[in-house]
């Protein structure tokens, strides 16, 4: 009796596990369904092509899926992540090992959900989790250029250094579930068609909060619109701090006008910054390719969103200073750094950045500070021309209590409150990053 009476409440309890685990099956292989599932497209018109390249220009494909003497869009890069390394894909026309048997349909759902064709999720090191707000438009622009626009390339795919089994790709799907959104960008009927179209770019094809969002524990960006208060609120990511993209007076553009902020994302640099970092790449291969009307809207959307005091702290002044040897760095300062950025701090606007004042001074990360001064910067390239000015690597100069000393002299002067570099800090990031080339990463893509 007992035994029949629990042969029969175990296939009660096994019942409701098959069902959820043959949902869960059906859940993390299943494809997204697609606007274009029944188009094909055979043909592509000359100027919806030339669309495509100005998309992938804004969206800044070949940040990532370039390498310096490679064909454009081969893969390859490394990306690290906490649980191993990964690679970029191929994204040519390749049919072997590139995306050349795509329909639109699954180039869309690569695209705009993470999900390959056969339902494998992608790493959310793609920024699916913004480019799913790429209109329809926009999307078929795009595949037109990737299948029309780009040079085939025969580069097999790296595989991923992940171990097994955090190298299945089924749980990614639960993830999107919980923090990728689905829908595409909605204009906002209570504002104007250029923050509309600021805010598209911003969120969308641009994917600024993949760098400038703070990330949760499971890695996701804490918000995705302007909506949510971390939004582009700052970040710490591979080294670097992407400051805060807000109305904040220290950490973010709240000192900058419209005006500057399209100066800055077409000649990379102004009166407040030049560009450096990861920022560089962006500019060379992204923002100065931007039209006008672009930039424009991406700096009304910007302007838009408030800061936060609490966070960013009292507002910076400047505070002149009289020239003393015996603070720690100071010396330093005057014979290494002072020939640029000046004795007062204030640089040579609009070629050598000023320090008084400057983002990576008066924020609480000092991870730039301490990866440019390490390792220097790339060249900002305007127009094809490379910039005659370089900030250069001091990692063979200067040891880590001198590079510790000098930026946290920066840090603590003309009104600066960033706060001090330990030296353990520079030792830390000397270990886990490389010297800037000098010879910028500019692809031509067609």
């Amino acid at each position: 009796m007992n035994n029949r009476r629990f042969a029969r409440t175990a296939g009660w309890l096994v019942l409701p596990c098959v069902v959820a685990a043959g949902l869960l099956a059906w859940y993390v292989t299943r494809e997204p369904a697609s606007p274009f599932e029944q188009q094909q497209a055979t043909s592509f018109d000359p100027a919806l092509v030339s669309r495509g390249e100005y998309v992938a220009r804004v969206s800044d494909c070949v940040a990532c899926h370039s390498l310096p003497g490679k064909t454009p869009f081969a893969g390859g890069l490394e990306m690290a992540t906490p649980l191993g390394a990964i690679h970029a894909t191929n994204i040519t026309p390749d049919r072997e090992h590139g995306i050349g048997t795509y329909s639109l349909a699954d180039f869309d759902r690569a695209v705009r959900h993470g999900v390959a064709p056969g339902g494998r999720r992608l790493y959310p090191a793609m920024p699916y989790p913004s480019y799913v707000k790429l209109s329809d438009d926009d999307i078929q622009a795009l595949y037109a250029f990737f299948m029309k626009g780009v040079q085939p390339a025969n580069e097999p795919n790296l595989p991923s250094g992940i171990p097994w089994p955090l190298n299945l790709r089924w749980p990614i799907a639960l993830w999107n579930g919980v923090f990728a959104p689905t829908a595409t960008y909605a204009a906002k009927p209570g504002q104007d068609a250029l923050w509309n179209r600021g805010a598209y770019i911003v969120q969308g094809p641009g994917h600024c909060g993949s760098c400038h969002t703070p990330r949760g524990l499971a890695f996701n960006e804490k918000a995705l619109d302007e909506s949510g208060a971390p939004f582009l609120a700052g970040a710490l990511l591979d080294g670097w701090y992407a400051p805060s993209l807000r109305q904040d007076h220290n950490t973010g553009l709240g000192r900058w006008s419209e005006e500057q902020i399209v100066q800055f994302l077409k000649t990379g640099r102004n009166q407040h910054a030049v560009v450096y970092g990861s920022m560089t790449e962006a500019f060379n291969n992204s923002t100065q390719f931007m039209q006008d009307d672009d930039l424009a809207a991406i700096a009304r959307y910007l302007k838009s969103l408030p800061g936060d005091p609490q966070r960013d702290g009292s507002p910076w002044q400047y505070q002149a200073v009289t020239a003393r040897s015996d603070v720690p760095g100071a010396h330093t300062y005057a014979t290494r750094c002072a020939s640029c950025h000046g004795l007062d701090g204030k640089g040579q606007p609009d070629w050598m950045p000023p320090l008084a004042g400057a983002t990576s001074a008066l924020a609480t990360e000092n991870a730039s500070a301490i990866n440019i001064t390490l390792n220097g910067s790339q060249r900002v390239v305007t127009a094809g021309m490379p910039d005659a000015y370089r900030m250069p690597a001091f990692r063979e100069q200067l040891s880590d209590q001198e590079i510790a000393d000098v930026l946290s002299y920066v840090r603590g002067t003309w009104g600066n409150h960033g706060g001090a570099v330990d030296a353990k800090a520079v030792s830390k990031l000397r270990g886990h990053t490389d010297p800037a080339s000098s010879s910028p990463i500019i692809l031509h893509m067609r």
